[in-house]
Protein backbone atom coordinates (compact mmCIF):
# COMPACT_ATOMS: atom_id res chain seq x y z
CA UNK A 1 0.00 0.00 0.00
CA UNK A 2 1.27 3.37 -1.32
CA UNK A 3 1.45 6.42 1.05
CA UNK A 4 -1.23 8.15 -0.70
CA UNK A 5 -3.57 5.09 -0.32
CA UNK A 6 -3.31 4.99 3.37
CA UNK A 7 -3.77 8.34 4.23
CA UNK A 8 -7.12 8.39 1.85
CA UNK A 9 -8.21 5.53 3.70
CA UNK A 10 -7.30 7.03 7.03
CA UNK A 11 -9.16 10.35 5.95
CA UNK A 12 -11.89 8.43 5.24
CA UNK A 13 -12.38 6.62 7.96
CA UNK A 14 -11.93 9.94 10.09
CA UNK A 15 -14.79 11.82 8.49
CA UNK A 16 -16.81 9.06 8.70
CA UNK A 17 -16.09 9.15 12.36
CA UNK A 18 -16.91 12.55 12.28
CA UNK A 19 -19.90 12.38 10.62
CA UNK A 20 -21.08 9.89 12.62
CA UNK A 21 -20.28 11.94 16.01
CA UNK A 22 -21.88 14.92 14.36
CA UNK A 23 -25.19 12.87 14.36
CA UNK A 24 -24.98 11.26 17.84
CA UNK A 25 -23.91 14.98 19.25
CA UNK A 26 -26.91 16.60 17.24
CA UNK A 27 -29.50 13.58 17.95
CA UNK A 28 -28.24 12.91 21.90
CA UNK A 29 -28.40 16.96 22.71
CA UNK A 30 -31.30 18.08 21.00
CA UNK A 31 -33.50 14.25 21.85
CA UNK A 32 -32.30 12.49 25.37
CA UNK A 33 -30.87 16.01 26.93
CA UNK A 34 -33.65 18.24 26.46
CA UNK A 35 -36.10 15.39 27.25
CA UNK A 36 -34.42 14.32 30.62
CA UNK A 37 -33.12 17.99 31.79
CA UNK A 38 -31.59 18.06 34.95
CA UNK A 39 -27.43 18.25 34.58
CA UNK A 40 -28.65 17.27 30.74
CA UNK A 41 -29.49 20.80 30.09
CA UNK A 42 -26.58 22.30 32.47
CA UNK A 43 -25.61 24.83 30.13
CA UNK A 44 -21.73 24.01 30.27
CA UNK A 45 -22.63 20.25 28.74
CA UNK A 46 -25.23 21.15 26.72
CA UNK A 47 -22.86 24.13 24.68
CA UNK A 48 -20.27 21.60 24.88
CA UNK A 49 -22.54 18.72 23.15
CA UNK A 50 -23.85 21.40 20.32
CA UNK A 51 -19.95 22.71 19.72
CA UNK A 52 -18.87 19.23 19.65
CA UNK A 53 -20.79 18.39 16.73
CA UNK A 54 -21.00 21.42 14.63
CA UNK A 55 -17.03 21.07 15.17
CA UNK A 56 -17.07 17.54 14.08
CA UNK A 57 -19.28 18.22 11.14
CA UNK A 58 -17.18 21.46 10.15
CA UNK A 59 -14.09 19.04 10.75
CA UNK A 60 -15.67 16.48 7.83
CA UNK A 61 -16.25 18.95 5.50
CA UNK A 62 -12.62 20.71 5.71
CA UNK A 63 -11.00 17.06 4.68
CA UNK A 64 -13.83 16.44 1.89
CA UNK A 65 -13.36 19.66 0.83
CA UNK A 66 -9.61 19.24 0.49
CA UNK A 67 -8.49 22.31 2.25
CA UNK A 68 -4.65 22.61 3.59
CA UNK A 69 -6.34 23.71 7.03
CA UNK A 70 -7.89 20.02 7.89
CA UNK A 71 -5.27 18.73 9.62
CA UNK A 72 -5.64 21.87 11.94
CA UNK A 73 -9.37 21.40 12.12
CA UNK A 74 -8.70 17.68 13.12
CA UNK A 75 -6.34 18.69 16.21
CA UNK A 76 -9.23 21.23 17.79
CA UNK A 77 -11.65 18.19 16.86
CA UNK A 78 -10.14 15.78 19.01
CA UNK A 79 -9.62 18.13 22.20
CA UNK A 80 -13.44 19.19 21.62
CA UNK A 81 -14.46 15.28 21.25
CA UNK A 82 -12.65 14.28 24.58
CA UNK A 83 -14.17 16.95 25.92
CA UNK A 84 -17.73 15.87 25.32
CA UNK A 85 -16.88 12.42 26.15
CA UNK A 86 -15.86 13.49 29.62
CA UNK A 87 -18.87 15.47 30.21
CA UNK A 88 -21.26 13.08 28.70
CA UNK A 89 -19.60 10.01 31.11
CA UNK A 90 -19.84 12.39 34.13
CA UNK A 91 -23.39 13.09 33.72
CA UNK A 92 -23.70 9.30 32.74
CA UNK A 93 -26.70 7.49 30.39
CA UNK A 94 -25.13 8.92 27.12
CA UNK A 95 -22.47 5.70 26.02
CA UNK A 96 -23.67 6.44 22.96
CA UNK A 97 -22.53 9.31 22.84
CA UNK A 98 -19.12 9.20 24.91
CA UNK A 99 -18.32 6.22 22.10
CA UNK A 100 -19.02 8.30 19.45
CA UNK A 101 -16.56 11.10 20.76
CA UNK A 102 -14.10 8.59 22.09
CA UNK A 103 -13.51 6.86 18.46
CA UNK A 104 -13.64 10.32 16.68
CA UNK A 105 -10.95 12.16 19.05
CA UNK A 106 -8.90 8.93 18.30
CA UNK A 107 -8.99 9.24 14.39
CA UNK A 108 -8.80 12.93 14.98
CA UNK A 109 -5.75 13.05 16.59
CA UNK A 110 -4.03 10.35 14.26
CA UNK A 111 -4.88 12.55 11.49
CA UNK A 112 -3.18 15.63 13.17
CA UNK A 113 0.15 13.67 14.14
CA UNK A 114 0.60 14.18 10.12
CA UNK A 115 0.59 18.03 10.76
CA UNK A 116 3.58 17.16 13.30
CA UNK A 117 5.29 14.73 10.87
CA UNK A 118 5.57 16.83 7.90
Amino acid sequence: MNHSTHTDHSMQACIEACSHCHQVCLQTAMNHCLETGGKHVETAHFRLILNCAEICQTSANFQLSGSPFHLLVCGVCAEICEACADSCEKIGGMDKCVEACRKCAESCRQMAKALHST
